[in-house]
């Protein structure tokens, strides 16, 4: 059997998963990175996306994050996310409103600070739309 590293994926509100897996794969601001047992330590940013849990050489789970930063060390993959939302989850016409509504607010923003904010929480909701439509997991 081959090693595990320890995956925590943790949201502001709580902790949403910690536990022995075989991989995990985390969407990086510099591109997608994949963990396994052994991984040299690092520390990432991570862009609005989906993780992708494997057990054996199958997606077991896949959760939208909206960013925040993963801590990989040679046995644990820790994601302190923004945001997390498993993929299966996600209400498509929730966040299509919340787009509309977005885009409106965008319209209307008074300052570059005000519209950046908006234009961040902007791509999160279209990231997110996006990973409705993405293949569920196998289980």
């Amino acid at each position: 059997m081959a090693d595990k590293v320890e995956f925590e994926l943790v949201s502001p509100e709580k902790l949403i998963t910690s536990q022995p897996v075989d991989m995990v794969v985390v969407p990086g601001t510099e591109g997608d990175f994949g963990v396994l047992a052994g991984h040299a330590p690092m520390i990432s940013t991570v862009r609005p996306g989906i993780i992708d849990v494997y057990e054996d050489d199958r997606v077991v789970n896949r959760v939208f994050v909206a960013g925040g930063f993963a801590e990989v060390t040679e046995t644990r993959c820790t994601v302190l996310a923004e945001q997390a939302v498993p993929v299966a989850d996600i209400n498509r016409a929730e966040v299509e409103q919340t787009i509309q509504s977005l885009s409106q607010e965008l319209d209307g923003a008074e300052s570059d600070t005000d519209r950046a904010v908006i234009e961040g929480r902007l791509e999160a909701a279209r990231a997110m739309l996006e990973a409705a439509d993405a293949p569920q997991a196998a289980h």
